[in-house]
Formats: C-alpha cells, structure tokens, sequence
C-alpha cells in the first residue's frame, strides 16, 4: 500500500532552529523539500570530502587488513587512499608500456647500449640490417654476424667493416639501435612492481580504518543534510519555516509532538493538490516484504499516483523465475544455501533480498519436482513428470502453451487492475475491452506458432471481437461519438501489435529454462564420458556453477523485464516516484 501523504508547513523563531531541527532528527517522520531549491545544497568543501570518503571505502571494501592499522585520522586515510590508488593506477599503466618495449627488445636480448659505446670510442662501428635469408651470403663486410630471425623470413645481422663501407644485397634494411636496452627497461619495471606492492600493502594497513571511514562518511553526510534543511528553508526577518511531507497518519499530531520535546513552532498540514507529487512510502504486506530487496537494487520507485505492484511482483516474478531456471536441483541450492549462510548473505545482499532469493529457489524446487528435473538429469525413470523439460516436440508445445497463458493471465490482471482504479470513468470499459482481447490474442498466438484451431467454434474470435469494440468505443470517452471511434480506431492498431508482441514476450521463460538443461545436461555427459573422477568433479562444479550463475543473470534479464516492461505498460506505471526519506539527523553530530 502507498502510504497517504500531508504536506506540511513548519515556522518557528530563527534563534530556535537549531532545537527545531534536532526535534525533527529525533521525530524522524519529515520529508524535508526545500523552499529554495538551489540554495539546498552543502558547501563544495562538505561534498568534496564526502565522495573522497566514499571513493576510499569502495577502494578498500574487499581488502583484507593486514599489517599495522595506521594512526591516522578517517579523512587522511580516505586522502592517502586515494592518492596511492592514483598512484597505482599510472604505475600500472607504465608498466604495461615497459612489458610492450621489453617483448619489442627481445630480439637484442641483455644487451647494453653502454656496451656499444664502449665499442664506438674503441673505433668500432657495428651496424645492424634486416636481411631476407636467402640474400645472406650477399654480403661482404670484414665481420658479418647473424644474430636472430626476424618475421618475414628475415635476419638480424650485424656486420663490421673498418676498412670502409660494406656490400650489402639491395633488400637489406637498416635497423637504428633502440634509445633504451632491455636490462634498463626490466630494472625500471622492477622498480615499479616494488612500488605497487608497496601500496598494496599500504592500501591493506589502512583497511583496519573501514569503520572509521564508514563513521566519517555517516557524519559527512548528516552535514550536508542538515546544512541543505538550513539553507533551503525561508530565512525572513525573525522567522525560520520548513515545508515538506509526512505521512497522513502522523501529520495532525506532528505539532503536538514538537511541543511535547519543547518546541515552539506552529504547524499546518494540508492534503497534497493536483500537480503536487508527494515522496512515495510503501508499507508491504508482510509476506510480500522481500521484493523490496529487487526494488532497491532496481532503483525503481512507483509514483505517489501509481500502484503498489509489491504483491504482484512477489507472485510473479519466483514463478517466472522458476521457469528460467527450469532445475529442481539449482533451486535446492538456491533455497538451502541462503537459509544455511544467512547470517553472513544478509548483511551483504539485504535481508529482503536474501530471503528473495529463499523463495526463488523454494518455487524452482517445486518447479524441478513438477518437470523432472534435477541437476540436468530426468526422473522420468522415477516418476512421469506433471510437465516434461526436454527438447521433444509434445514438451516444447506444452511449455510454450504455459508460457503463453501464463503472459495471458498477467497482461489481463494488469488491465482489470486499471479497469477498478480508474471505475467510474467510462475508460475502465476499454481496460475490461483490453483485457478480453489479450485473452483472444492468446489464440491468435497459439495458432501462429502452436497450430491451434481458432475457428468461429472457438471463443478465440468472440474474445477478439468484443474486447476490441469496447477498447475502441471507450478508449478517449466522450459526447461526440464520431470523435470517440475515430481516435479509439486510431490508437487501436500499435496496441494491438503491442499486446501479440507481449504474450510472446513469454516464451522466454520457456526458452531459456530450456537452454539451462541442455547446457546442465551437456556437462554432465561431459564429467561422466570421461571416466575419471579427477575430470569429472571439476567439470561438473564449474558446469553447473556456470549455469546457476547465467541463470542468476537471466532472472534479472527476462524475470524482471517481464514484470517490469510487459506488466508495467499494461498497467501503465511510469516509475516516476521518489522516495519518502525522512530527516533524522541531530546537530549534535554535525559538531
């Protein structure tokens, strides 16, 4: 449910602000929106510090502290952190460089350049030339010496003649003497090596200083939010006044609250107007709670106007997700894994999404027990399977007809799901229209792609028909009748493509839980066809730990999409909220 919102309206004497902002850091229950958008904002020295923090926590997030925890303050670490990753990053860079220059000077192997000046001052001149190998024995010179193949069925020569010029066959190319020696070069990549190492271990010393860092960011940050509620509020005269948004159940007693803490202000609460758009607060039913965890990974927020889609997602998405991965036995680890390390997942993945996860894998255990299939190998031998995984013909027209149906029943929810929002508008009737021909759609995709007879005995064309007389007769009601048909017929035909593309859209799910098994099943012939333990264990833990994995990418590729793009549009959510985020900081921690 999306929580109701009150936009409110707070003023109090400039000398108490202070007290009123502490007052509301404790309440908590404020959304804050400043009076004066572009004067909310921290100072350039505050935002500075705060993305030099961050930078330096993502750096040694996942660095194991080794070493001695430097005695240095959070934002020195966070400066130094920075400064070797810089640091590090050119090193890097140069010795890549180095490498290149090395495998270009391996044809002159340890070679010094000294060595050759030593040889010029003694009155010695070698000059080097690549020669094509069958015009060796054209040259004549006092001392000719072949020293390594070069491509292109060439030498490297050497040749020295301290009478005068030599004879050399007209192919013969010069070749200058590199400006640096290889020993030169391997000695400066040395050096460097050294240097990133010794960052490396710099960089794991002042990783004992992750919590300092996270506690300095936290105090950075309710800086600026305090600083933003400071400058974005109405500064006039003698006065201090705040507006935002609180939810509507809190709203009328925000004033008695504040004097009960001992603040004097005065407080008016008003029902937000039409092009208001209040922060959007979802209070999830209980058993829907984990796919918060998807929307905050998402980022995605409904708008204040929108639906709450919570419990949809939390029914359709472990079902999709069960048919994209289409094996009872990666749902077992998928169930059983986050249920035995959930104390270590919570912290890292959330505990909404963790617990995502559990019932993901719960629904594709089921899943795996109703198809048949575990770890890639049928039990067809043990039991016949409700709804076979396999690459058969009968199967494949099974699954696509699920799949199918399946888009069907989502696609009409969220048509009828409009259709009440919206009542008494005449426009519910073109989302019932809607509805109906999603559901004579449905045949029409089943005869294109599964031969289905969709003949005048069926209810295919009758669905067709009148779902699509009353979404054009009710699309854009009005007196005018003419008017109302000519722009119904005219958004009627995109439409229509959009709801056949849509409930083919789901095939995926069939698709891709096919090609799970095919690969699980690949590899276990792979592991078992070589007889040897030492082969197969390997092979089956890198196999099936693959496919786990792209299974994982293709809950969020086609699971998601699926929720979030087919169901969405035909729910027309736009995604355009922003979330309710109530001011909870106290100046004591600015000090």
């Amino acid at each position: 449910m999306i929580v109701k919102m009150h936009k409110v309206y707070i003023v109090c004497h400039v000398h108490d602000r202070d007290i009123l902002l502490d007052a509301l850091g404790d309440l908590g229950v404020v959304h804050i929106t400043p009076v004066v958008p572009e004067e909310a904002v921290a100072d350039e020295k505050t935002l500075a510090a705060t993305e030099n923090v961050k930078t330096a926590i993502q750096i040694l997030t996942g660095i194991t502290p080794q070493g001695e925890a430097p005695n240095i303050s959070a934002r020195e670490a966070a400066a130094a952190t920075l400064r070797m990753q810089r640091e590090s990053v050119e090193l890097s860079s140069r010795l890549t460089n180095l490498h290149q220059q090395i495998e270009q000077l391996r044809i002159w192997g340890d070679v010094r350049r000294e060595q050759f000046e030593q040889l010029l001052k003694a009155g010695v001149v070698i000059k080097f030339y690549s020669v094509p190998v069958d015009q060796l024995e054209k040259i004549e010179a006092e001392c000719i010496q072949t020293l390594t193949e070069l491509p292109g069925k060439r030498q490297l020569v050497a040749v020295i003649n301290r009478g005068g010029g030599a004879s050399l066959p007209d192919q013969a190319e010069p070749i200058d003497l590199p400006k640096r020696d290889g020993p030169s070069i391997r000695g400066e990549a040395a050096e460097i090596e050294q240097k990133l190492n010794d960052n490396k271990r710099r960089l794991a010393e002042l990783a004992y200083l992750l919590d300092a860092l996270n506690a300095e960011l936290a105090m950075l940050q309710a800086h600026s939010e305090i600083t933003k509620a400071q400058k974005g509020a109405l500064n006039k005269e003698s006065l201090f006044a705040l507006q935002g948004w609180v939810p509507e159940v809190k709203a009328a007693s925000l004033g008695e609250s504040l004097e009960k803490i001992g603040v004097r202000a005065a407080v008016q609460s008003l029902p937000p107007s039409g092009d208001e758009q209040p922060p959007t607060l979802i209070q999830y039913p209980r058993w829907a709670k984990p796919i918060e965890g998807l929307f905050h990974i998402l980022g995605t927020v409904a708008g204040y106007d929108e639906f709450d889609v919570s419990a949809a997602f939390m029914i359709a998405l472990p079902i999709f997700a069960a048919m994209l991965i289409g094996d009872g036995g990666y749902g077992a680890i998928m169930l059983f894994g986050p249920l035995l390390f959930y104390k270590k997942l919570a912290p890292k993945l959330g505990a909404a999404f963790t617990k995502l996860i559990i019932v993901i894998g719960a629904v594709a255990l089921v899943w795996g027990v109703v198809s048949g299939s575990f770890f890639g190998f049928s039990t067809e031998k043990l039991y016949a399977p409700i709804i076979p995984v396999n690459m058969s013909d009968q199967s494949q027209s099974l699954l696509m007809n699920i799949c199918f149906t399946v888009g069907a029943i989502h696609l009409s929810f969220a048509q009828f799901w409009q259709a009440v929002r919206i009542f008494p508008n005449l426009r519910f009737v073109s989302k019932i229209g809607w509805a109906t021909f999603i559901w004579g759609m449905l045949g029409v995709v089943k005869m294109f792609l599964l031969n289905a007879n969709i003949g005048w005995q069926t209810p295919w064309p009758y669905l067709l028909i009148v779902g699509a007389a009353l979404a054009i007769l009710f699309s854009r009601p009005s007196r005018n009748i003419f008017k109302m048909v000519a722009f119904g017929i005219a958004d009627f035909p995109l439409s229509m493509l959009s709801a056949f593309s849509d409930i083919i859209s789901y095939v995926r799910l069939m698709a891709v839980g096919l090609a799970s098994s095919v690969l699980a099943g690949s590899f276990n012939e792979l592991a078992l066809g070589s007889h040897n333990v030492l082969i197969a264990v390997p092979t089956l833990v890198f196999g099936h730990g693959l496919n786990i994995s792209l299974a994982l990418i293709a809950l969020f590729a086609h699971g998601v999409r699926l929720n979030m793009l087919e169901f969405s549009n035909n729910l027309g959510m736009q995604w355009t909220g922003y979330s309710y985020k109530p001011f909870n900081y106290r100046m004591i921690q600015e000090k």
